[in-house]
């Protein structure tokens, strides 16, 4: 008692001389009194080690609050009620360390934290070692950009139903947290097949490597959303309209590449390759349309190779070009080595060139 007698004393001491250097002096004194013999600690030493902490810590400079909340946060006995109050500090610098590695801080806490604090603070606790529903739940909630993909990236983070369901709106249009929501291997079937109907080919690619044994559903998924986009706009429209909605419904959602590409041309979808490559390239779509039809290759190639297409897709092309008649080994073997000798730089001068050309004659007078 006298030790403790003596200690209440010195805080009392510094409380009344109003000197601020003082106090932060005592504070660090304590903490390390507490730190060395924290693991002897019994309950009722820790509480007065956390009544004194409580007492100062409200007199003392942000500074002084934030490295006693570094020095704690680690204790697995610290002192509850000064971390519970460090947690709550509106200044982040002070918090965040508690926030993020302190298990005296117990759900009811964290999550009253996560509704009532700012984004800094929701940060600090998506990297928790281990987070609750309960918690990941407010976190998807209020959380911005930043604190939602902190939280699926913690392995340690458990989601509810509610918690996957807003996570898998939160992802669309986001590309790496589609990816990482996606890659959880505990998300709910019925959720995995809604996030990968509104992902990019680059994501689902990417989902498909995560879940091999799901590589089936994902095929299914691809083929249903592709035939839903060409649903949506061929209705009360004429073919050709609805070729060009289908390409430029892919270009807005990013979905218009070489892969999907590839796909089209190997539909023999003429129609849709000569949009796609106009749409693609920038040029106009009559020129491209002749360049189809014409019997040589070269501004075919000119312009796959302007918009970096690989040789399978191009290939692909030569065979939609040909109006479904084969054309012969000698034939694309010539065109593959025209394609191998070409320097993307000259094919993109090209199409530049072709591209100005009709941008002047447009604005020519009549």
């Amino acid at each position: 008692m006298t030790a403790t007698h003596k200690l209440l004393n010195e805080v009392e001491d510094a409380m009344a001389s109003g000197s601020v250097t003082r106090r932060g002096k005592i504070v660090r004194h304590v903490t390390d009194l507490f730190i060395v013999g924290s693991a002897q600690c019994s309950d009722q030493e820790i509480a007065l080690f956390d009544d004194v902490l409580t007492r100062l810590a409200m007199e003392i400079e942000v500074s002084a609050r934030a490295l006693l909340a570094v020095r704690l946060a680690p204790i697995e006995n610290a002192p509850p009620r000064i971390i519970h109050t460090l947690a709550f500090d509106d200044e982040i610098d002070v918090a965040g360390p508690v926030l993020e590695q302190s298990e005296r801080l117990d759900e009811a806490a964290l999550v009253e934290n996560a509704r009532k604090k700012g984004q800094g603070h929701l940060l600090a606790i998506s990297r928790r070692r281990s987070l609750s529903e309960s918690i990941t739940d407010v976190l998807v909630e209020r959380g911005d950009q930043q604190v939602v993909l902190s939280t699926v990236e913690n392995r340690g983070a458990k989601f509810s139903a509610v918690g996957f369901t807003g996570l898998v709106r939160r992802s669309e249009g986001d590309d790496r947290l589609a990816a990482c929501v996606g890659s959880r291997p505990e998300i709910p079937p019925h959720l995995f097949l809604r996030l990968l109907a509104k992902a990019s080919l680059s994501v689902r690619t990417k989902l498909e490597a995560a879940h091999p044994g799901a590589r089936r559903e994902v095929r299914e998924v691809v083929a249903e959303v592709t035939g839903r986009i060409r649903a949506e706009v061929r209705e009360g429209m004429s073919d050709h309209e609805a070729a060009r909605a289908y390409i430029e419904t892919l270009q807005r959602r990013g979905q218009l590449n070489d892969k999907r590409m590839e796909t089209i041309a190997k539909g023999g979808r003429f129609e849709e390759v000569t949009i796609a490559l106009a749409v693609m390239s920038e040029l106009p779509q009559d020129f491209v349309e002749r360049a189809m039809k014409h019997e040589r290759a070269e501004m075919i190639l000119i312009i796959a190779k302007a918009v970096a297409l690989s040789w399978s897709t191009v290939k692909a092309i030569l065979c939609a070009r040909a109006g479904g008649r084969s054309s012969s080994g000698g034939e694309i073997a010539r065109c593959l080595a025209s394609y191998e000798r070409l320097k993307a730089t000259a094919a993109q001068e090209i199409v530049r060139f072709h591209r100005m050309r009709d941008h002047t004659a447009t604005r020519l007078p009549t």
